[in-house]
């Protein structure tokens, strides 16, 4: 039986983040906690590309458009939805969860989905920073697990 290693150290990878400026109390600190996390595994401040976005919908088309220049090897994509008073949540979930999956799953790059889906403002304060952890920090450790992964699974003819 063979198992694959699963490393979270940077091979000089260049990480592009989208975070959404909806909700930004939020959004920030998931972009703080995915770039100090990054940088914590040696990817330096020069390999890390971030974009704002106005909110959740626009991540995937921001990621396809990053994803697609060449300029990253992996994409972290950060939001925060929280529940309303309308079925727009369910909307908004729902595609974004969509898009940034079929992207990922198709597209040239990995992308890795922390994008907070809550019912109020308590639950993304701890998902972002706060008792559950956060979030952006979990994604940008796993960005770094699947590009290695993808480099023992690709031949060498290909990275």
């Amino acid at each position: 039986m063979t198992i694959l290693a699963t490393s979270r150290q940077n091979a000089g990878y260049r990480i592009g983040i989208v975070t959404a400026q909806f909700n930004q109390v939020i959004t920030q600190k998931l972009e703080t906690g995915a770039v100090t996390t990054l940088q914590e595994f040696g990817v330096t401040p020069t390999d890390i590309l971030v974009a704002h976005v106005p909110g959740a919908l626009e991540l995937t088309r921001a990621a396809r458009l990053m994803a697609a220049s060449g300029r990253v090897d992996g994409i972290i994509a950060l939001g925060t939805v929280i529940r309303g008073e309308t079925s727009h949540y369910d909307y908004v979930c729902a595609e974004t969860a969509r898009g940034l999956a079929d992207l990922s799953a198709t597209g040239p790059v990995p992308v890795m989905f922390g994008v907070l889906t809550t019912d109020d403002l308590n639950q993304a304060l701890n998902r972002a920073g706060g008792k559950a952890g956060n979030k952006g920090s979990d994604c940008a450790e796993g960005v770094l697990a699947m590009l290695n992964l993808q480099m023992q699974l690709t031949p060498a003819t290909q990275n």
